[in-house]
């Protein structure tokens, strides 16, 4: 006998029901993960005018989702939690997978300004860095959370964040 967990679309994960918690039916997955992306990337985008919010960068950490959603004031954060695990296993990877990689360059920004002897002189750097490199990785785990990704996507790595986004406008 095998034992098996919930299932998107029965019981409390019924699509309606997650289309109310604004959690994607087909895929179990919330957008509202992107807000501690988007967040950090606004701050690295603001340096530039602000270069005082490098301090708000630096305090920044990586969430994972179930962290994100545990610590979040998001109104059906336990059933977002209990979707994310009833996602197929390919999303979820594909989706862990680019934020791995946001959370690298954010870390290499983090450390490039604890480094900088003052972070103005970096900023423009910075937030071109940040505009380039990390808003298309965002971009793409948005795809992953509305279930649009290509199935070579899911199975070949290196392949890079810039080839799934044209992939995805072709």
């Amino acid at each position: 006998m095998e034992c098996v967990g919930p299932v998107l679309g029965a019981g409390d994960l019924a699509a309606e029901r997650l289309e109310q918690a604004n959690i994607n039916p087909h895929t179990g997955l919330a957008t509202d993960y992107l807000n501690h992306f988007n967040e950090v990337m606004m701050l690295l985008e603001m340096l530039p005018d602000m270069p005082d919010c490098a301090e708000d960068v630096l305090e920044w950490e990586p969430l994972d989702y179930e962290g994100h959603f545990e610590n979040s004031t998001f109104k059906d954060k336990q059933l977002a939690i209990q979707a994310y695990f009833a996602a197929p296993s390919h999303l979820r990877e594909h989706l862990e997978t680019q934020v791995a990689e946001i959370n690298a360059l954010v870390g290499e920004i983090q450390d490039q300004l604890r480094q900088a002897s003052d972070p103005a002189v970096i900023a423009t750097e910075v937030a071109d860095k940040a505009t380039n490199d990390i808003k298309p990785l965002i971009a793409v785990a948005g795809a992953v959370i509305h279930g649009h990704v290509e199935p070579e996507a899911t199975q070949h790595e290196g392949d890079g964040a810039q080839a799934e986004i044209d992939a995805l406008f072709a």
